[in-house]
């Protein structure tokens, strides 16, 4: 019998049950929007825990493992045809770590094609899940497209995160640099967090076809693919080798070039428009319970803004801050407490630095001042 959905009409039913529209809602703004809103504003507060180390470790074991490795490889072409050269601040590699990188990298540029092979194979035998009627290379045009429209999306994403906490003077001279920064920084910022929430319903909006593409099914009596065993062709069937081919092409190889070049992403009429589409799906309101979720978050973690922190990023310039490992401390529940003026000064002050440049600037003076005078910042100027 067909689902029955407290007596809503077929449209209703489709869109949350045969679609699945009401899972996609459900993990976009429960498991994953709200996260991204508070982390646009408020990166250290974010980062500044155990499990933010935990799930970087994991990680970085995925990374080690090589099986996305592949994506350097693309990365790699990209820097070399555009002519310019990417300063790494990391040491040279040994002979041996040469060698194992390289390793990986050829290891899974095989493993990348043998996905594409299995996945283009199945597509023009119709063994996907690709709608009838939809001619193999026309899916195909259409899913290379929605690919690249994902890939720039990921990348847009870096992007903006690395020229966030950077002077707009060196944002590039662009002219769609400009607009895209005057676009995405407005009203306090709230687009950053706003392009997050349309980026992802614009990702997931070219899932929905993307996935039909690379999911895998036969027929039952149906010729495994490569006349593979039945195990393996199991493997094919739960879609992993789609996932993966898109992981490294549509997702981290874009991430990569963007995290090398983020003003030449800037830069393109490309992003200005993607990001005026993203920012036009968020004000639908679709996804707005994200809002509300991540309000909640960040009252009960004491989420803060990174310029109560910090400044802003001219403000640093103008004083040639550094950072100084000296000035850290430790404590419950935390990997180092952020500065003590901000954990010591009571709830009112903390809001008013929130709300206003002016008053947190000079707190933050006036802590510096008091540590460079032997003292314990706010907790030394807080009357005996």
């Amino acid at each position: 019998a067909d689902p029955e959905l407290w007596g809503y009409g077929t449209i209703v039913k489709t869109i949350f049950f045969s679609i699945g529209g009401a899972m996609i809602f459900l993990t976009c703004m429960a498991g994953q929007l709200n996260s991204q809103v508070n982390a646009s504003f408020c990166m250290l507060d974010y980062c500044n825990n155990y499990f933010a180390v935990f799930t970087m470790w994991v990680a970085l074991g995925i990374e080690f493992s090589g099986l996305l490795h592949s994506s350097y490889l693309l990365q790699m072409l990209v820097v070399k045809l555009s002519g310019q050269e990417v300063v790494s601040k990391q040491k040279p590699r040994s002979a041996f770590e040469s060698a194992f990188f390289w390793f990986r990298c050829f290891g899974s540029l095989a493993v990348l094609c043998f996905c594409c092979a299995v996945t283009f194979v199945a597509l023009y035998n119709g063994q996907t899940t690709m709608w009838e009627g939809i001619p193999p290379t026309v899916s195909l045009i259409i899913f290379l497209i929605l690919m690249s429209v994902v890939g720039m999306l990921e990348g847009m994403q870096i992007a903006f995160f690395a020229v966030s906490k950077i002077p707009a003077s060196e944002r590039g001279e662009s002219y769609f640099a400009k607009k895209t920064c005057d676009l995405l920084f407005q009203d306090g910022g709230n687009n950053l967090p706003g392009f997050m929430i349309g980026r992802q319903l614009s990702v997931v909006t070219c899932m929905f076809f993307v996935a039909r593409v690379t999911s895998v099914s036969l027929e039952e009596g149906e010729e495994n693919i490569f006349g593979v065993p039945d195990a393996l062709q199991s493997l094919f069937n739960t879609g992993l080798l789609g996932a993966l081919m898109l992981t490294i092409v549509g997702s981290i190889a874009w991430q990569l070039v963007a995290s090398a070049f983020p003003i030449g992403f800037l830069s393109s009429p490309i992003t200005y428009v993607f990001l005026s589409v993203c920012l036009i799906f968020e004000a639908t309101g679709v996804c707005s319970g994200a809002w509300v979720i991540a309000k909640i978050h960040k009252v009960i973690a004491g989420f803060q803004k990174d310029e109560v922190y910090i400044g802003t990023a001219e403000e640093r310039a103008m004083k040639n801050m550094n950072d100084d490992s000296k000035r850290l401390h430790t404590g419950a529940g935390m990997i180092a407490p952020l500065p003590a003026y901000q954990v010591a000064a009571p709830l009112s002050l903390r809001k008013l630095m929130e709300s206003n440049k002016e008053v947190a600037a000079f707190i933050r003076a006036l802590s510096n001042a008091n540590i460079a005078e032997g003292g314990k910042g706010m907790e030394g100027l807080a009357p005996e």
